[in-house]
């Protein structure tokens, strides 16, 4: 139940970073604000933390680079999208990307009701990509960068996975932000100047609190990781999207409606059936 309750903890706290840096006009500003806060927070934990261990170093090279596409792969497809499609169908690819790793590469098999839930949810998820009808030819490129996306975050969800069992999480964690965070904000940097710090306060202040928002959220699941079967965890971490959905509906006026509440309940039954292992 802990590990439930961490990982739809983890949903709600992810749905509330991204909502957050949609919300800054200068997305790549707000990316770079979000990325410095969480660099920040990265580098006192290193400097409590130290070195990891040497045979550790591919899982976090690893992990930082698919993390760095996974913040591009994002970018574009908030730029390109509505948040409530876009967000829905990356989050939405990633639980049966993950079952379908973890059963053939890692041999952890979930038990059959275990990954009936799995295969529900991502239903419900993907399920509300399609509300609207039948995505059009104009739509295409926002929907082709949210699959990138998805591809990315089973990438990084399955060595994240995997490294939290062969180091502590606090330096994991650490080693992990402080590289990933501190890129994006360098790189926009390089590109565009310090321009990128002169935004409204408030956006300014958006950008910074996602950072720390996403590093607890991160943290949780990384923590519920140790406990449980990736398969199910990224299945429930991605119920952030029935969160982000309401987040769409209530301050970016998008529709959420009858048929998003069947697919949230499709999510529900299977978060259920999750839970009763």
């Amino acid at each position: 139940m802990a590990v439930l309750i961490a990982v739809l903890g983890a949903a709600v706290l992810h749905a509330v970073w991204n909502a957050m840096a949609h919300g800054v006009p200068d997305r790549l500003a707000g990316f770079a604000l979000l990325g410095l806060s969480s660099g920040l927070c990265g580098l006192v934990a290193v400097a409590v933390t130290g070195l990891p261990p040497a045979n550790t170093w591919p899982y976090i090279i690893a992990s930082v680079l698919i993390h760095l596409a996974y913040y591009g792969g994002l970018l574009a497809s908030y730029q390109l999208g509505q948040f409530s499609q876009v967000y829905p169908l990356a989050r939405g690819t990633s639980p049966w990307v993950v079952a379908v790793i973890a059963i053939v590469v890692l041999h952890q098999a979930p038990v059959p009701l275990e990954l009936a839930g799995v295969l529900l949810i991502s239903a419900g998820l993907i399920a509300l990509v399609f509300i609207g009808g039948r995505p059009s030819r104009r739509q295409s490129p926002a929907l082709l960068a949210a699959f990138g996306t998805g591809l990315t975050i089973a990438a990084y969800t399955v060595v994240d996975g995997v490294a939290v069992h062969k180091l502590p999480l606090a330096t994991y964690m650490g080693w992990v932000f402080m590289l990933q965070g501190l890129i994006v904000p360098l790189a926009v940097f390089c590109w565009r100047g310090p321009g990128f710090l002169t935004q409204e306060r408030r956006h300014v202040y958006a950008g910074l609190g996602g950072g720390l928002v996403s590093m607890v959220a991160y943290g949780l699941v990384l923590w519920a990781q140790q406990r449980g079967t990736l398969a199910s965890i990224a299945a429930l971490r991605e119920t952030s999207i029935i969160f982000g959905a309401i987040i769409g509906a209530l301050f970016f006026g998008e529709r959420f409606g009858p048929k998003r509440a069947i697919a949230a309940a499709v999510v529900v039954a299977g978060i259920v059936l999750i839970s009763t292992q």
